[in-house]
């Protein structure tokens, strides 16, 4: 298949704990890099190069996928910031492989497929903000470091004012904020802004979102979710389960309570029981002692592999 050693058949941990350490030691732009240029098609057919966005606009890149659980946890509120956007700002999502392919929707055969895909997560989350479908061996996605739902603000310099290897809303918003300010009140069109990156877990909001996004891959998705990601996994899926539709009917605040209280408790055993697992079996050689703890000495991002 074209793109095949890009596209995942099947979910892996250990690769994606393999991008992650990739994103670490340089395989994704960092602060203060240029970011690298691209052109891409979004799904209204307009042509985006984003060379055409220097001197002009900062640039917010998403990236994500219909069965990525991180993408559509984190989906409302990039579009929030989306629809409340400075003028100065301008947002595009990019669609990259399938993060958990399964029998209802797998590795993209073709670009046309792959903007099938796009369509079918455009329409399923209400995503406002433009999104670039990448090309079938993830032309773009390479070069921004191959995980499943990163962001990275490009200020007007072309650089990287910000990355968040997992995109939580209210960061990419403080972050914006700070290089907004800059820009004004410095006149300078390049800052690294917020320490430069954001290496922490992602939003709560994945666990109401998990299952219905796995759900879009197939039951094939599913179980190959739980096979990989063990106990912790397992929780996730049985937490968006029960508590997503709960949480997600805002007429429901205190049943949405309840649930929170259910979701964060599974948590809580889950983290326990994951540290008694790891204290007595044994560790893949594939994964170093840094990524089997997560990345404490890179600002406490631990690879959940979601």
């Amino acid at each position: 298949m074209f793109g095949s050693k890009y596209n995942y058949e099947t979910f892996q941990r250990n690769r994606l704990l393999r991008d992650l350490a990739a994103s670490q030691l340089g395989g994704a732009p960092r602060p203060g890099d240029r970011a690298p240029d691209f052109v891409g098609r979004t799904l209204q057919g307009n042509t985006v190069h984003l060379k055409d966005f220097r001197g002009r606009k900062n640039v917010v890149l998403t990236f994500g996928s219909a069965t990525c659980p991180q993408t559509a946890g984190s989906l409302p509120g990039i579009n929030d910031l989306y629809t409340d956007r400075d003028p100065n700002v301008e947002f595009f999502f990019v669609y990259t492989r399938e993060a958990h392919p399964g029998d209802k929707l797998g590795a993209h055969p073709s670009y046309e497929e792959k903007v099938k895909a796009a369509e079918l997560l455009r329409d399923a989350e209400s995503v406002e903000i433009p999104i670039i479908v990448d090309e079938v061996n993830g032309n773009i996605h390479r070069k921004y470091g191959k995980l499943p739902n990163p962001t990275f603000i490009i200020d007007k310099s072309g650089r990287i004012a910000f990355r968040s290897l997992a995109t939580r809303a209210s960061v990419i918003n403080a972050a914006l904020d700070e290089l907004l300010e800059v820009q004004q009140e410095e006149g300078k069109d390049h800052a690294i802004v917020c320490d430069g990156e954001d290496l922490s877990l992602p939003s709560a909001q994945l666990l109401w979102r998990a299952h219905r996004a796995l759900e879009r891959g197939g039951k094939r998705s599913i179980g190959n979710f739980r096979r990989e990601m063990g106990l912790p996994g397992r929780v996730v899926l049985m937490s968006s389960r029960l508590a997503g539709p709960i949480v997600e009917n805002p007429g429901k605040t205190a049943a949405g309570a309840v649930a929170a209280i259910l979701v964060l408790g599974l948590g809580v055993w889950a983290g326990f029981a994951l540290r008694r697992k790891r204290l007595s079996t044994y560790r893949s050689p594939y994964e170093s002692r840094k990524f089997q703890h997560g990345l404490s000495d890179a600002g406490g991002y631990e690879a959940v592999g979601i």
